[in-house]
């Protein structure tokens, strides 16, 4: 077998389906986003842009920046090792403290990345528990499949955000049975959000721990940016809450937060935590200063609401074709993965706008979309060239306009 035939067949296969990824390149302007720098062909084109998950534009933020820059002169670069061999920063500690405090547990534990801290905390937790029954919405990220798939544990798929569907497999379960249940609060590229309360209701009643995964949600929802459980008054029904350094808080990592006992299990036995070196102090110290900051300005997540809000409403008006979204993220439907692929080269091309086509697996064959992702810097002005450059290019396309 010609083993580097067989790369080039599968990649050509992908570029056939009008679903292979070219990632832009990209230089963030600090201080001045959303605004970057784009290369391209040797060129330099300043673009805006509109799908990072930078959602509130905490990565550009200068107490952040401030922490970052005074932790690698107290710290230097790396950790120095795993956690367990020299590698606990004094910032991991005041990190994991911070994240506990700001979803009201006992503890919290820190890692590399959110896809991390998912596939970690499930595979540890289904794999070890014995008998376990995992109950998974048909929508849960990757990360999540990977952490219950690699587990080995008994999965059954309930349609997503159907709670009578999740009680049907429990009720059908042995009772005493050890049960998990694992969904999302937004999911990300629908923008739909979970019915937590409903979902804690049934786990409830027929004894299943309940694994929320909060990471499109934290730092954007609830009066101290804890998620939709806080703002839903649910934190303290959920057996374990999965959240990102990564988007709201604008740095990088994930974490878990719970129990002290369930947090020091996965810390115990979780392979992906015990074996991986440690975040750098200075990511750790970022993350810090983001998760306080946000907590004590709420009016961040009323702006980024309005934001949201606002361009849904310039959309509709403008007869672009959105997908129905509760969140704050704005899905626009094109349902072709070329011409998906297409529009976005030309936005970014033609009008210096930088949207993302979302093709395949991502989303559903016929929903390839364009998803947008205001944030509280993006300027009325801005949401003026935008809607402008969307109705050309659509018109240009020949795209399918809003019903």
């Amino acid at each position: 077998m010609d083993y580097q035939d067989f790369f080039a067949d599968r990649v050509r296969a992908l570029q056939r389906e009008g679903r292979y990824r070219v990632f832009a390149e990209l230089e963030r302007q600090a201080g001045s986003f959303p605004r970057a720098t784009w290369h391209a062909d040797g060129k330099q084109t300043e673009i805006t842009v509109w799908c990072s998950n930078d959602y509130l534009g905490m990565g550009q933020h200068a107490v952040v920046l401030d922490a970052m820059h005074q932790a690698i002169d107290r710290c230097g670069a790396g950790a120095g090792g795993t956690r367990n061999i020299s590698g606990t920063n004094h910032f991991h500690v005041l990190l994991e403290r911070e994240l506990a405090d700001l979803h009201r547990t006992e503890s919290a534990l820190i890692f590399g990345s959110g896809w991390n801290a998912n596939m970690t905390t499930l595979s540890t937790i289904c794999k070890m528990l014995p008998d376990c029954l995992v109950v998974s919405d048909a929508k849960n990220h990757n990360s999540m499949i990977e952490g219950i798939v690699h587990s080995k544990a008994e999965k059954r798929v309930f349609k997503h955000n159907d709670v009578a569907d999740l009680e049907r497999i429990l009720a059908a379960a042995d009772p005493h049975r050890p049960k998990l249940v694992a969904f999302e609060s937004v999911y990300s590229m629908d923008g739909d959000i979970a019915p937590i309360k409903e979902i804690c209701d049934v786990a409830d009643q027929y004894n299943a721990m309940t694994f929320l995964d909060e990471v499109h949600a934290v730092g954007m929802y609830g009066l101290r940016g804890a998620g939709v459980a806080e703002r839903d008054d649910q934190m303290h029904r959920i057996t374990v809450i999965q959240g990102t350094l990564a988007k709201a808080f604008g740095v990088v990592g994930g974490y878990i937060a719970g129990s002290e006992v369930m947090c020091d299990f996965v810390r115990s036995y979780g392979t992906g935590f015990i074996f991986s070196s440690s975040m750098p102090p200075a990511v750790a110290a970022g993350a810090l200063a983001s998760v306080r900051h946000l907590k004590a300005h709420n009016e961040v997540r009323e702006r980024h609401q309005e934001r949201a809000a606002t361009l849904k409403r310039r959309f509709a008006e403008a007869g672009i074709p959105l997908i129905d979204s509760v969140s704050h993220i704005v899905p626009v439907l094109v349902g072709d993965p070329v011409l998906c692929k297409q529009a976005s080269d030309e936005l970014i091309e033609r009008h210096g706008v930088y949207v993302q086509p979302i093709n395949y697996p991502t989303v559903d064959r016929g929903t390839e979309r364009l998803r947008f992702t205001p944030t509280p810097l993006h300027t009325d002005a801005d949401m003026d060239h935008l809607v402008a450059s969307v109705q050309e290019i659509w018109r240009r396309l020949r795209l399918k306009a809003a019903a």
